[in-house]
């Protein structure tokens, strides 16, 4: 029996059935040359294999009574494999169209509660010969983080699939699902109890730590007329809505060593290319829809508190707000102030790292936190409230060697994450063996699928962009395109529809639940 903690129980208590609460990624694999078997077969032989490896695909949840306090995870020994590892065929041509239309469909269903929270699905017809592979996984138990710790669990770093030592023979046997009430109180008051003392001892370093935080802030202080680095609230935007179950989903991939190298030339970093893209990207799709705010939108970017070598499959994660800037119009400015605005928030949770991932136990916690969620979701309040962000950015740092699940090469790892009532799109990146790739998940009804290929469009022009930026040192971008920045069309991501998806006109925003237009 384990507890789970405040934040890994939060993303259970905020789930409703218009926000599944699930994180996945979608992997594009290139079968060994001359493979004739049953790929599917061989994919759940592997996982069937390497189950006892992670916590994650061998746990499930055991409710508290009356929900008085957080659920525990109880080893589950009767999994059933053919549930949890599916197959599925595309229709022809098998375009990656198709397959992202799929993804953002399986992307939308809830995870069975009764069950290990995790699914994987291998799909095959894909039109070059590729198969596809599917996994989503319950955020209450894996943040972005341990999720690439699983991945060198469960995949290889060469074609061979290596053998693992079988699992041991617990003590005690089976736990099975149903503890008794007795046993459930008492563990909870043990964890109660546990989690009081923590925090009394956390005391004298929570306040050293508010008070290097602060010391922090006060430097961040501009002066007048200077744009400031404190944030207040996020202005009313397109994605600041009540949301559905329904998604969209397209991915990009870019060489991730030349983004590191143009960070650097430019005076950034990747995280800041990555930011800077997207801010443009979001501009121009606004303003040509007359819906930009006049203030600049305002990033959620989650952070990750885990300690290097800790493989722990929970949630050690906080986020931070950065400055999008796309009330400046200067390319040049606008990536200085979201280079800056992004550091003054890293340097503020450096300070505070040892707080942030803090359990704090409140009774009656699940079903309170529950009930807010849902009228959060369903009274429109989205919609009303001041939002404190815009868009949700993520960016995962992934393996950097190449994985092979069941002897096929993993050729690309995108994300595919939680879009939420008051920030209905998410984007996602992950680097991923010389590559970054990135996955945009999104609700359906604030951003279609062909919007969403038209956003995947503007980040690559905003890209562009950035290239023709100045360097630090005064140089001017190079005149001649690298071969790396050339047009490609590559197999992973539909360029030709992001570029050619039709625009829609900006009276569609009283379908996002805007107002239209006089």
């Amino acid at each position: 029996m384990h507890h789970l903690s405040g934040l890994d129980a939060s993303f259970l208590h905020f789930e409703t059935p218009e926000t599944p609460m699930h994180v996945g990624s979608l992997m594009l694999l290139e079968l060994p040359p001359g493979y004739d078997g049953d790929y599917y077969e061989d994919v759940k032989a592997m996982v069937g294999a390497r189950l006892h490896l992670a916590s994650v695909l061998t746990r499930k949840l055991a409710p508290m009574p009356f929900e008085l306090a957080e659920p525990v995870w109880i080893d589950d020994d009767d999994i059933d494999l053919d549930y949890h590892v599916r197959s599925l065929t595309l229709r022809r041509p098998g375009s990656m169209e198709q397959l992202h239309h799929l993804v953002a469909r399986l992307h939308s269903s809830l995870l069975d509660r009764s069950r290990p929270l995790w699914e994987m699905y291998v799909i095959e017809g894909l039109e070059d010969g590729r198969v596809a592979f599917y996994t989503k996984a319950h955020h209450s138990g894996v943040d972005g983080k341990a999720g690439t710790e699983l991945a060198k669990v469960m995949y290889d770093i060469s074609p061979k699939i290596r053998e693992v030592p079988p699992p041991r023979r617990r003590a005690g046997g089976s736990g099975g699902y149903q503890l008794g009430v007795a046993e459930l109180l008492r563990a909870a008051v043990s964890n109660t109890a546990l989690q009081y003392r923590k925090l009394a001892e956390l005391l004298p370093t929570a306040a050293r730590a508010l008070t290097a935080a602060g010391s922090v802030l006060a430097s961040q202080q501009t002066g007048r007329g200077e744009r400031p680095l404190t944030l207040g609230l996020a202005p009313k935007a397109m994605f600041n809505d009540s949301i559905t179950n329904q998604r969209s989903y397209s991915t990009l991939s870019l060489p991730f060593d030349e983004l590191k190298a143009l960070g650097k030339r430019v005076g950034g970093t990747v995280n800041t290319i990555v930011m800077a893209m997207c801010s443009e990207a979001l501009r121009r799709f606004m303003k040509e829809r007359g819906l930009l705010p006049k203030e600049a939108l305002i990033a959620g970017v989650p952070v990750s508190l885990r300690t290097e070598g800790d493989d722990a499959m929970n949630n050690q994660v906080s986020m931070v707000r950065v400055d999008l800037a796309t009330d400046i119009a200067d390319a040049g400015e606008r990536f200085k102030a979201i280079h800056a605005s992004s550091e003054a928030a890293k340097a503020v949770v450096r300070e505070l790292r040892p707080v942030l991932g803090v359990d704090v136990p409140v009774t009656g916690s699940p079903w309170l936190m529950t009930s807010l969620a849902s009228l959060y979701g369903r009274s429109n309040l989205a919609r009303r409230l001041p939002p404190v962000a815009n868009v949700l950015i993520s960016n995962v740092p992934g393996p950097a060697v190449p994985l092979y699940v069941a002897g096929a090469r993993m050729m690309h790892f995108y994300p595919v994450s939680i879009p939420y009532h008051g920030t209905a799109l998410n984007i996602t990146v992950q680097s991923y063996a010389g590559s970054l790739d990135f996955g945009l998940t999104a609700c359906r009804r604030i951003l279609s699928q062909e919007e969403s290929y038209e956003l995947i469009g503007h980040l690559r022009d905003a890209l562009e962009q950035i290239r023709q930026l100045p360097g630090v040192d005064g140089a001017a971008a190079p005149a001649e395109p690298s071969a790396a920045r050339k047009p490609r069309t590559p197999r992973a991501a539909p360029v030709g529809k992001a570029a050619a998806a039709p625009r829609r006109k900006p009276a569609t925003a009283a379908r996002r639940g805007g107002r239209p237009s006089a």
